[in-house]
């Protein structure tokens, strides 16, 4: 009885949990308890952004492109940085810190599969976008965590606020020893392709200060994470694609957008998915379900209606929640 008991349950689970997809993971995506940014630092904590990877050549031991942690064993990055790297000639660092001297608390992966979206056009740069597995999965502290992804149906606003890390070139064309990190507001689609010649697709992003001189991603940025804050967590909009000149910048740079490539990515992370979180929307309650359910029946909430989305969040969290629990206890 004992064991069909717990055949019927193990099923039940499995499929309620394809079913969850993403939810579980936003218990930790887009969580950095260590960011103590200030405006106008360059320098990053260590830990700040704890999903930000340093993707290596073995064959150089030169650090080439970024990239993010969007689960234990995946991670994003553009296309356009494996066009002459092979998938063997590649090392990922984790928790890294300095692209010199010592980094106690980093990890580093090889790859074993690298996926290039196949619509991804060199010439024009759309679909900029590849997923990198690593070798074995990596566990979640401080300093290494999962980014959460943009949903299809994200809208990032012209002028909201976002920030790019790495190791890129700064505007005295110096490549830092030590992780670097820039505030750039998003810029329209329609005034960015004034510098790019009508180029910059819906699968685009532009963000930057327009017509001026101003921090923007450089050489060996490419691949690296543009995220938007929202509730305590982070959110990954973008990725690091191309610019006009990026040490004499009168443009604003173009990122891949994220959230066009949902569908793409969770075939491919269909055992894990990422934490997908719709921005601006759902993101309080599903990263905080229980303080919402808190004030709602305490009759503090703003609101007694909480949309099927909203709702579904809260379910899955503590399906997620009892999952870990089972797990734990068998």
């Amino acid at each position: 009885m004992n064991m069909k008991l717990n055949t019927v349950l193990s099923v039940t689970l499995a499929v309620l949990l394809n079913l969850t997809g993403s939810f579980c993971q936003l218990d930790v995506c887009g969580q950095a308890p260590l960011n103590t940014k200030f405006i106008g630092e360059k320098d990053a904590n260590a830990g700040s952004w704890p999903w930000q990877v340093s993707i290596n050549e073995i064959s150089y031991q030169n650090h080439f492109c970024g990239g993010s942690l969007i689960n234990k064993d995946w991670v994003l990055s553009a296309a356009h940085c494996f066009q002459s790297i092979g998938m063997p000639d590649i090392v990922i660092y984790l928790g890294r810190q300095n692209q010199q001297g010592p980094n106690p608390l980093e990890i580093n992966r090889t790859v074993i599969q690298l996926i290039i979206h196949p619509n991804y056009d060199p010439d024009t740069q759309d679909n900029d976008i590849a997923l990198l597995q690593l070798s074995s999965s990596v566990n979640f502290t401080d300093y290494i965590k999962p980014v959460c992804l943009a949903a299809a149906g994200s809208e990032f606003d012209e002028g909201l606020s976002n920030w790019v890390t790495g190791w890129g070139a700064s505007l005295e064309k110096i490549f830092p020893d030590m992780f670097q990190q820039a505030e750039i507001p998003i810029v329209s689609n329609n005034d960015c392709n004034i510098g790019y010649n009508g180029i910059v697709t819906d699968n685009m992003l532009c963000a930057g200060l327009l017509n001026d001189e101003g921090e923007s991603p450089c050489q060996y940025d490419a691949g690296g994470p543009l995220v938007s804050k929202q509730g305590s967590g982070w959110i990954q909009s973008g990725i690091v694609s191309f610019n006009q000149g990026c040490l004499e910048l009168t443009f604003p740079s173009v990122f891949t957008r994220v959230s066009q490539y949902q569908d793409w990515i969770n075939i491919y992370t269909v055992n894990n998915q990422p934490g997908f979180v719709t921005f601006p929307d759902d993101y309080d309650y599903a990263l905080d379900p229980i303080s919402n359910i808190t004030s709602i029946f305490s009759g503090s909430s703003t609101s007694l209606y909480l949309p099927l989305n909203h709702t579904f969040s809260i379910a899955t969290f503590i399906f997620c929640f009892l999952i870990q629990m089972l797990s734990e206890s068998s």
